[in-house]
């Protein structure tokens, strides 16, 4: 590993893939989805918006995505660290995070994440086998990435508690219901989580979740929310592209995040767009 990333802006998460690889089935009915996307698409994407670097996160609950992304990280100088997939439930995930930390390009895992917005049981985070997958993932370093629908939080607060030296990240600020413009509990149940100190977020993915219409005003109550419940050394910008396209460009992404962030002092945005992701990830620049 080389020395700690320095001050730079970075997108803690984005998505790549290929449909000539494999098929990405939640695209089904998303039609401007319905299409590869790579990173050579994102790079001048970035270059116009100011971010020097990324963490990819995975896209789908299939074991060879991870090896083929952290192969990606390791000829992409952006790439910074990868959120991969592996089966928390089996009785052997101790080893086969190891395999992948082992393998090429492993150095570049940086957490996990698993689909718990797909499954039907809400008390799933929670389960002995998950719990004992998750401690596993404490044990190898890695953080894990929480994608949970709003009513599964109370899960993410309970599996937190159980486990307070896993790093949790919370994915797209847990998902709030912005297109209905309800709050609770959702609102109540993010003040739970902030509580617990190894829990950070991610102002990520919100414009997705607001109807079609939406404003700048339309997500500011929720980041306010977001603000004041976790503070700037536990939240971090992500793009979530391509998926952020739905509603905005990624450029777009970035400038309107910046308004939102605009009463934050220059010390504190710099923070979400960069330090608090380096230091939750623990991220490392090439070589």
């Amino acid at each position: 590993m080389t020395d700690p990333l320095p001050d730079l802006r970075i997108d803690a998460h984005h998505h790549v893939w290929d449909l000539a690889v494999r098929d990405q089935p939640w695209t089904a009915h998303l039609p401007s989805l319905r299409r590869s996307f790579g990173f050579d698409e994102l790079r001048p994407q970035l270059a116009e918006a100011g971010i020097d670097a990324t963490v990819l996160v995975q896209t789908i609950t299939v074991a060879d995505e991870t090896p083929e992304f952290l192969a990606l990280a390791e000829r992409t100088p952006e790439i910074a660290g990868v959120v991969g997939w592996a089966d928390l439930t089996a009785a052997d995930v101790p080893e086969r995070l190891e395999s992948l930390r082992s393998g090429p390009g492993g150095r570049w895992l940086v957490g996990i994440r698993h689909q718990v917005q797909g499954e039907a049981d809400p008390a799933w985070l929670v389960r002995p086998d998950v719990l004992h997958g998750l401690a596993a993932v404490a044990d190898a370093g890695l953080s894990y990435d929480l994608i949970v629908t709003a009513s599964q939080l109370p899960a993410a607060i309970g599996a937190a508690r159980e486990l307070p030296d896993l790093r949790f990240i919370l994915d797209h600020g847990g998902k709030p219901l912005i297109a209905t413009g309800q709050t609770q509990p959702w609102r109540r149940d993010i003040a739970a989580l902030a509580a617990l100190p190894n829990v950070a977020v991610k102002l990520s993915g919100l414009f997705t979740e607001a109807a079609p219409d939406w404003t700048v005003d339309t997500i500011r109550p929720y980041v306010e929310h977001l603000l004041a419940s976790f503070g700037p050394q536990r939240i971090m910008f992500g793009s979530d592209w391509p998926v952020c396209t739905l509603r905005a460009e990624y450029v777009d992404v970035v400038t309107l995040t910046r308004e939102l962030l605009a009463d934050c002092s220059a010390a504190d945005a710099a923070a979400i767009f960069g330090s608090t992701v380096a230091s939750w990830y623990g991220l490392h620049g090439q070589n």
